[in-house]
């Protein structure tokens, strides 16, 4: 089995609190920016899924903080799709140091709403292989 995709990151002093530690709302902007990441490089871009008339919705994130981050710390964090049967799916990333600390755990469930009709789609794994230049990077 392959390493799932990740990206890194260095946390910048404006993204932390009094305490001197990242912010936990950046946590999200963080997996956000691996998940869109991770679409990008299995060849799927935003332009491509507003032609589509789909995008992305998270119904549901937990976080698990595990170690605080502070200014100038790299991070790599991961992304990797579950998918399920129907309309969503899972999500799980992990954020961990350079030296393999977990600095946190993000699982999301998530679904493809469909921008016309302000649903769901009933099969997301339809439109991401439709839309990917390697879908296998996507676990498809």
């Amino acid at each position: 089995m392959t390493d799932p995709f990740s990206v890194r990151v260095v946390v910048r002093g404006y993204e932390t609190d009094t305490q001197g530690h990242l912010n936990q709302s950046v946590y999200l902007q963080y997996a956000e920016h691996a998940r869109w990441s991770l679409l990008q490089h299995a060849g799927i871009r935003q332009s491509d899924m507003l032609e589509k008339g789909v995008g992305p919705a998270t119904l549901e994130t937990t976080i698990r903080y595990l170690r605080e981050l502070r200014a100038g710390d790299e991070v790599d964090v991961s992304c990797a799709f579950l998918w399920g049967k129907g309309k969503i799916l899972r999500v799980e990333q992990t954020i961990r140091t350079t030296d393999g600390t977990t600095a946190a755990e993000v699982t999301s469930v998530v679904g493809l709403l469909d921008l016309r009709e302000r649903r769901l789609v009933r099969d997301p794994r339809e439109y991401f292989r439709a839309l990917a230049d390697r879908p296998e990077e996507l676990g498809l």
